[in-house]
């Protein structure tokens, strides 16, 4: 063992990890996991007596280069929640309900104070989100990070009853385009982002007009947890269809939900847009359509709903009638 540590790999501090972040994975915990954290293989018996015809929904996704932030600010207990957003907002979108998620840690060297703040992350967004930590794996690998450095993936599995997928096949022109708001930037843009604006930590101590406080915390805000709110309005209103504005933000995103044939109007204006973007946009020389085509410009979901209630979830779920449903393809922004 003394022969592995002077390579690299420091299995004490693994074990010391593990002990740290037991407090915040038991925060997670539905009724239906089984066994305990260390064991093989993570266990999870759902309840599936509520459903008729139950189909398993499942996401993977990690937080790109957001990352570098991180490790540039030396905050780590807020990324997780980024993770857990970007796989249980994907579930959410198909109606489902998360159960169960599960963390990948690869690291350079362990620190296990810094291994315990990433994983309170993901254990927040698990609390969010409504799902239990079943397992994770923290990969101490020398020589293939630095040794202050991290990636980070998730992945989440749910469940939802097949007659209430939502899959968009019942949307039709005229129907509203619904956005709710992001918490800023969330996950996606990050390459540019820094190129942008740096990813040193006097960079991102920066100030920037109509930002309060350093840059770098605005950039640093987590993704918006969305399982809540899809789950409240599902509960009262028929909701066709759902696009969670990740990478490719509006231009790749919101066609994605709808039937061949038709496309989505988007009408600039009809929600406030977030200070941060036109920082963005201002200090990186970005055209508008690629601003649109990378980032969520504030809007970190569109649903597709009938008109004749539009009006009314916007109000009542805080968020903007941003556009409809018209025939064509592609996208229209205007």
């Amino acid at each position: 063992m003394n022969e592995y540590k002077k390579a690299g790999v420091d299995v004490e501090a693994g074990y010391k990890s593990v002990e740290l972040i037991r407090k915040h994975v038991k925060k997670t915990m539905r009724p239906e996991v089984l066994g305990n954290l260390g064991g093989f293989g993570g266990m999870f018996m759902p309840d599936l007596s509520k459903y008729k015809k139950p189909v398993l929904v499942s996401g993977t996704d990690g937080v790109g280069t957001k990352l570098k932030l991180a490790f540039a600010m030396d905050k780590h207990d807020t990324i997780g929640i980024d993770c857990v957003a970007m796989c249980a907002n994907d579930i959410a979108c198909s109606g489902g309900e998360p159960l169960f998620f599960l963390d990948y840690v690869a690291c350079g060297k362990n620190h296990p104070e810094k291994i315990e703040q990433i994983v309170k992350g993901v254990s927040d967004g698990c609390v969010m989100a409504g799902c239990s930590i079943v397992g994770g794996e923290t990969a101490e690998m020398p020589g293939f990070y630095p040794v202050d450095e991290y990636d980070l993936a998730g992945f989440c599995v749910g469940v939802v009853e097949k007659d209430e997928i939502i899959d968009g096949a019942d949307i039709k022109a005229g129907d509203s385009l619904i956005g709710i708001p992001s918490s800023g930037v969330h996950s996606n843009g990050f390459s540019l982002i820094r190129k942008i604006f740096g990813d040193t930590a006097e960079d991102l101590k920066k100030t920037y007009k109509g930002i309060t406080g350093p840059i770098g915390n605005e950039l640093l805000k987590p993704t918006a947890i969305y399982v809540e709110t899809i789950k409240a309005i599902n509960e009262k209103y028929e909701i066709k269809g759902i696009s969670h504005i990740t990478g490719g933000g509006f231009i790749e995103n919101i066609p994605r939900m709808l039937p061949k044939g038709l496309k989505p109007t988007i009408y600039k204006g009809s929600w406030p847009m977030l200070p941060i973007f036109d920082v963005i946009a201002g200090e990186g020389g970005i055209d508008e359509a690629s601003m649109y085509g990378t980032y969520n410009m504030g809007i970190g979901l569109v649903l597709c709903v009938d008109k004749a209630y539009s009006d009314k979830i916007a109000r009542e779920f805080n968020g903007y009638v941003i556009g409809l449903v018209d025939n064509g393809d592609g996208i229209d922004i205007k």
